[in-house]
């Protein structure tokens, strides 16, 4: 299991002591620092069943630069903003064998 992780965030914040309180064994990926790959993205926008649209933070001044809310739902082009511009990809993920999801309220393994 894996958590993408922002420490400077309180969902993110919250996400990761749910898991502790749960006592779940993770690995944490600051992917701000680490940014994951359009191919990684693939795979864990498979496991929740998404589309890249679907997790970008369109709120964000970067999103505003790139005119995203024109761009076309290209799923190809929106994985190579997304693997090139992390702090648009919404916060935090948590990463099973067999899901994925944005854990922005409370949750249960």
């Amino acid at each position: 299991m894996e958590i993408w992780h922002n420490p400077r965030c309180s969902k993110s914040r919250t996400a990761k002591k749910a898991l502790d309180d749960q006592g779940v064994e993770y690995g944490e990926r600051r992917y701000l620092d680490d940014a994951p790959t359009t191919a990684e993205l693939a795979a864990v926008l498979d496991k929740m069943g998404a589309d890249p649209w679907d997790i970008t933070r369109m709120g964000e001044p970067r999103a505003a630069e790139l005119n995203l809310a024109a761009l076309p739902h290209d799923r190809d082009t929106w994985l190579t903003v997304l693997a090139a511009n992390p702090a648009l990809i919404e916060r935090p993920i948590i990463i099973t064998d067999t899901r994925a999801f944005v854990a922005r309220g409370p949750f249960t393994l």
